[in-house]
This record gives structure tokens, sequence and C-alpha cells, in this order.
């Protein structure tokens, strides 16, 4: 039909940076990392270009968080999508080579005190669904799918993941990373082999813990010792127990939960069973149990 043929031109203005550093524009993405503060990593890790290229440091800056943002594509075909909006500028088109040495010239330095710069609680006061009574609740995940390149340099770091039908093709790393429940701002992330266990990386993020905060986690963070860094933090924590775990019951309270004692903490344990029935009538169970701080509606366990 004509009227369902019927097309609709949109005109945009793009405000971008002159020259070489027009490419550094990353649409939206710009209003949260602007020119200024590409410069002023670049500066903070004395990373930025000596002489200006037809790659300026600053336009690289952009250009890798374009590239993580098309992971699939090639150096060129991400460049092309940075500078889709710029038609009309008489703009450089590097190489393949040239976009390589400029990741490698840049370093992970800058990307790191970026990332540092950006990354931290997004909730405002009130905002809903990121707390639970005074506390913001935060949470500790981890992902092991994530494949590296298979060089002998990276598998020297990051060795291949065995399986039952072989190994894997690619070297693995496990990320883990810290984040605010409601709004999914990441807090902080670190990396490293499978071999690692995802509390032993969360480990390094502990002390982005405060008092203003409640932890969740799953049952692969259940460990007397990270129960005991995350107290010291003063934040509250709330963690599911694995099956192996047999705590002692110290005290029932009031709402059928109780308390218990693991590595010398005192902590209370509530447990629940869960039945879920989904669309095909399959019902599904399993019995939770979870291990807090929070005592009660109103208070700490003391």
């Amino acid at each position: 039909m004509p009227d369902q043929c019927a097309t609709t031109t949109f005109t945009e203005t793009i405000t971008c940076a002159a020259g070489a550093f027009a490419p550094g524009h990353l649409g939206e993405l710009t209003q949260h990392v602007p020119f200024e503060l590409a410069d002023a990593v670049l500066e903070e890790t004395r990373t930025g270009h000596r002489r200006l290229r037809h790659l300026p440091s600053r336009v690289g800056i952009h250009f890798l968080l374009a590239l993580a943002m098309s992971p699939t594509l090639g150096y060129t075909r991400v460049w092309d999508k940075l500078v889709a909006g710029l038609h009309g500028l008489a703009l450089h088109r590097p190489s393949e080579k040239a976009l390589r040495d400029l990741r490698r010239r840049l370093g992970p330095a800058p990307l790191k005190a970026l990332f540092d710069a950006v990354s931290g609680p997004l909730a405002r006061p009130g905002t809903t669904g990121t707390c639970y009574r005074s506390w913001c609740t935060v949470a500790f995940d981890g992902c092991s799918s994530l494949k590296a390149p298979d060089q002998p340099r990276i598998r020297s770091l990051f060795s291949k993941s065995k399986h039952r039908w072989g190994i894997s093709g690619y070297p693995a790393l496990r990320l883990t990373a810290l984040v605010e429940t409601g709004t999914r701002g990441l807090l902080g992330v670190v990396f490293g082999p499978t071999s690692v266990g995802e509390p032993t990386h969360a480990a390094q993020l502990i002390h982005l813990l405060s008092p203003k905060m409640l932890l969740l986690a799953d049952r692969g963070f259940d460990g007397n010792n990270f129960y005991a860094a995350v107290a010291r933090s003063g934040a509250q924590l709330l963690v599911r127990l694995g099956p192996h775990r047999k705590p002692v019951v110290l005290e029932v309270l009031g709402d059928g939960s109780y308390l218990t004692l693991l590595g010398g903490l005192k902590l209370r344990v509530i447990e629940a069973d869960i039945t879920v029935t989904l669309r095909n009538g399959q019902r599904v169970h399993d019995r939770y149990r979870l291990v807090t701080t929070v005592r009660s509606a109103k208070s700490p366990v003391p």
C-alpha cells in the first residue's frame, strides 16, 4: 500500500571536535565520556600523543569503547560505525594495522583509569528498587564464558577450559563484578583465570563495600572467610548457603528463622521452600537456605 511505503527523513545536528579529533564523537556515549574526561585520563596515565597524528590518543579512547560495543566486528568496520554520523567531513580512514597500532600505543592504563572515573553508585536518594530499608542493595556475581585470543602470551595467563568432551578452543577468563542491583551500575570489576574462584576475585572488591550497603550473593560465595571480610567492611550480607552446610541452631527466632555461628560470626539462617509452576503445568521445587546479618525488620544481628 502507498501509505505503508512512505518514508520520513530526519535531520540531526551533531557537535564534534574539529580536524583529526572529530572521530572521537561516539553519539550519546560522548555525554558520559566527554572529550575533557578522555584527555584527563590520558594525562593521568601519561599515554597521550606526543605529536598530532591522523589517529590522536583521544580518538583511540572512543575507538576502544566502540570496539567493546561491537565485539564481533573487525577494526575497520568498527571505525566505520564510529564515524557513520560524521558524513560530509573529510576524515582520514585508517588501515586495520594503524588501528591495531593505536590500541597497542594506548595500552590498558587509560581504560582502567576511565573505568575508575565513571564507575560507582548511580541511584539517587529515593530511587525506587535500589534499597532495602536504609541499605543500598549490591551484589557479587561472576561470568566464566568470556574468551580471549588463542595466543601463546595469553595462554600463559588464561588456560583453556577442560570439559568432558575435550578442551575449549580459546582461553577463558573469569570476570567478577560488584553491581548496584537497582540500577545495574558497576561499582568494581576484576578478571583473572577460571582456575581461581569467584570469592577469591571478589576479595579484591570488598574494599568498595560500606556500612550503607546490603550485599547479595549466591552460594558460590558461601565461605567463612568471605563472611568475615564482608563483616569487617561494615556492610550487611544475604548469601545463599551451599548444600554441604549443616549450621548449628543456637536460638530459634519468632519468625521461624534461627541464629547460628559460622566462622566465629553470629548469623541468621532463613529456610524457605520455593515452588514455581511453569506455563506447561510443570512444577519445580527447591529449598533455599539464606544466611544474613539482618536479624529482624528492625536491627542487624548483634
